[in-house]
């Protein structure tokens, strides 16, 4: 019963690599049918494991003190002009 339950999440591990995925229900419909055969499953493992994680909404991350013009930089140095409400290269909120 052991060896049936390692198996099964062997042949489910990219379904769980993916379980945070945006596409999470194509990678286990690729793996749930298309996964006995060999290159099903490394096609959905290989899916999960390129795939980005989710990210924050940029309006989730604390606002960040504005310096002043002359300085030119911002909250990681990225030189976004003084107009934006975000930072061009994290995607924080100026404050």
């Amino acid at each position: 019963m052991l060896t049936f339950a390692a198996l099964l999440l062997l042949y489910f591990l990219p379904t769980i690599v993916a379980h945070n995925k945006a596409s999470f229900v194509p990678i286990f419909l690729v793996n749930f049918f298309l996964g006995w055969t060999v290159v099903g499953w490394f096609a959905a493992l290989m899916w999960a494991l390129v795939e980005p994680g989710p990210r924050l909404p940029a309006a989730s991350y604390p606002p960040v003190a504005q310096p002043s013009l002359a300085s030119g930089r911002f909250c990681c140095g990225c030189g976004a002009p003084a107009p934006s409400a975000w930072c061009a290269n994290c995607g924080r909120r100026l404050a």
